[in-house]
């Protein structure tokens, strides 16, 4: 079923309904809480890099072109996923599935916001990070979106990269170059996806299932998704501390990246306790550890960039 035969669908049986759309539809569809985090990690990548040649007004531009990349990614996203939009819960009010945006309106939005992202990184930082702003837009459109997301259940696993490269971007603007500190930098967000979006698909099951995306609770089960959120839960923590041993940070963060890594952990183990004993499988239940993980997942990363901006700004005050 094409995609415009399943929104349309979709309109005639009263699940997602038609509206007009304007400029908030257009910003909506650059996913700007998605981005929010994407800006963010990205901008303490810049601010951690040493030695930056960049003019205060050339990393403001970066920060922008790492957001808009990200957003006309999303764009792109959304007017790939429009089929499976219209059918779930969570996406069903999105600008495309809702009648507001016209779906070769959004693919032409992403493709022009993809192409001047990638042209002014490129002119004004360097060369080095635009190919890899244009690498990661590549990446989560046509490897994530339009073939992992709906063929494999580590397609959050691998599709992760993506949203992990933002760090690492913006220490090339900086630098024009990738060091082993950036490289951390993306594995802790690497690693921090599958546990984050595990999380939120343990309570969404249904959604996926019905979408017929094969998010891991679908493939494998709610009992294995538990085990592998505490699986990934634990490297990804002690990545959170790895920038200090590498002297990008000092101890004071050290120890307070401990301390958030420890309480991820912690949340992760009450998830797969809340199902220990349960047939998760076959009896519905409330996912309350989840959604305690998936929102305390979201302030762990805010959190631990944040300090690392911190430890930076406090350091270079001194």
């Amino acid at each position: 079923m094409s995609g415009e035969s399943t929104i349309a669908q979709a309109i005639d049986t009263g699940t997602v309904s038609e509206r007009f759309g304007g400029a908030a539809d257009f910003v909506a569809l650059l996913k700007p809480r998605v981005m929010s985090l994407v800006v963010f990690t990205g901008l303490v990548g810049l601010m951690l890099a040493p030695n930056s040649a960049l003019h205060p007004f050339e990393a403001a531009v970066a920060i922008l072109c790492i957001a808009v990349g990200a957003g006309a990614a999303g764009a792109i996203n959304m007017w790939y996923d429009r089929d499976i939009d219209a059918l779930m819960s969570r996406t069903k009010d999105r600008p495309i599935p809702a009648g507001a945006v016209d779906a070769d309106e959004a693919l032409a939005f992403g493709i022009v916001l993809s192409i001047a992202s990638v042209v002014t990184m490129a002119l004004v930082a360097n060369l080095a990070a635009g190919a890899l702003l244009a690498f990661s837009i590549l990446f989560y459109v046509l490897i994530y979106t339009m073939w992992l997301k709906r063929s494999t259940a580590q397609n959050i696993v691998i599709g992760g990269a993506a949203g992990a490269f933002p760090p690492v971007i913006g220490w090339a603007a900086a630098t024009g170059e990738v060091s082993l500190a950036a490289i951390v930098l993306f594995l802790i967000v690497f690693m921090w996806t599958p546990p984050h979006f595990w999380a939120l698909a343990l309570f969404r099951a249904g959604d996926y299932a019905k979408a017929g995306v094969p998010m891991l609770p679908v493939v494998a089960g709610k009992r294995e998704t538990r085990r592998q959120i505490v699986i990934y839960s634990v490297p990804m923590a002690m990545l959170g501390v790895a920038p200090y041993f590498l002297g990008v940070v000092g101890p004071i963060y050290a120890a307070m990246a401990a301390l958030l890594g420890f309480v991820f952990v912690a949340g992760a183990w009450a998830v797969w306790r809340d199902g220990a004993h349960v047939d998760a499988d076959k009896q519905d239940f409330a996912e309350t550890a989840a959604k305690r993980l998936f929102g305390y997942s979201i302030v762990y990363l805010f959190l631990l960039f944040g300090l690392m901006l911190l430890d930076r700004v406090a350091l270079g005050a001194a």
